[in-house]
């Protein structure tokens, strides 16, 4: 009788702590492009509503330190988990960074202290998304691989989905519009009117209001950092240093930006390469603030 009281002790000792899955969680198949394990099961909330991981899930390495990915010292309530590249983070913070790349373009995840790209599974399992974060990821991951992959704007004319295969070139046939037309149809990449003038121009077309790279790199504002410190007169719209493709900063964070186009990643305040300014990029450019573009760089095609 003792013995078998003592296995039924232990069998039950094995189960797993029951968990509570919260409201509208996502249909499994949402999920199938990404064969990802959802984490909803380990959601905890605060009482502001702000996300926290269980302290019991055995799935998360948790360390006592701070967190690494909160860059605007919100001090967000949660045990801290370490990720894949080794630094700390909460549920929050890690949203927060990673809906700052989706943002700036980015279709890829890369950690914000080693640069080391983390996988999506990792970053779904470790963000605890919600139903509704976990859609506006898809959608802008799918937008942001469209625009950067493909050059991809909507024509004025029908609203469809167009490509441009020549980056220097503004003005872009669409075959949608000229078969329901009978008759070619152009509009302007830049202004995104129908094309007045000729072409091909790289500058801008004839409609008025649109203007050319150059004119727009020389009227635009200074920006005003919130998270740099010590940068005046900078100009809030930069081209490409590699490309020439204009870019601009949302103010937050770090002076650091990569091109949605060329990737590449180019300090916003002097132009250099992000690797050549030495100091954090939170800090005041040593190199100072590089003056207004007079030329737009030809983007380098690969032979």
């Amino acid at each position: 009788m003792g013995n078998a009281l003592s296995r039924k002790l232990k069998e039950k000792s094995k189960k797993k702590p029951r968990t509570i899955v919260p409201p509208k969680a996502v249909e499994p198949d949402t999920f199938n492009f990404y064969d990802i394990d959802h984490p909803y099961t380990s959601i905890d909330t605060t009482d502001s509503g702000r996300k926290r991981y269980d302290p019991d899930d055995r799935r998360l390495r948790f360390v006592d330190r701070d967190d690494e990915m909160d860059f605007e010292c919100w001090g967000y309530d949660s045990p801290r988990a370490e990720m894949s590249c080794g630094h700390a983070v909460t549920p929050q913070s890690l949203t927060d960074w990673c809906f700052k790349q989706l943002d700036d373009g980015q279709c890829n995840f890369v950690c914000g202290n080693c640069n080391n790209q983390w996988s999506i599974q990792e970053v779904y399992k470790m963000a605890l998304l919600t139903p509704e974060e976990a859609e506006n990821f898809e959608r802008k991951i799918f937008e942001n691989a469209a625009r950067n992959l493909l050059e991809v704007k909507r024509c004025p004319g029908c609203s469809c989905l167009v490509s441009r295969k020549d980056p220097n070139n503004l003005n872009v046939q669409c075959l949608v519009c000229a078969k329901r037309r009978g008759q070619n149809y152009a509009f302007c990449w830049q202004c995104m009117n129908e094309w007045k003038g000729p072409g091909p121009r790289s500058d801008r077309c004839d409609n008025k209001g649109c203007q050319s790279p150059l004119d727009i790199l020389a009227q635009c504002p200074n920006i005003v950092f919130k998270d740099v410190k010590g940068v005046d007169n900078c100009p809030s719209i930069r081209a490409c240093p590699n490309c020439g493709m204009l870019l601009g900063h949302s103010k937050r964070y770090c002076r650091s930006l990569v091109c949605t186009r060329c990737k590449t990643k180019f300090c916003f305040v002097c132009l250099s390469a992000t690797q050549q300014c030495l100091s954090s990029a939170y800090e005041e450019c040593p190199n100072g603030v590089a003056p207004r573009q007079t030329i737009i760089p030809m983007l380098k095609q690969k032979k």
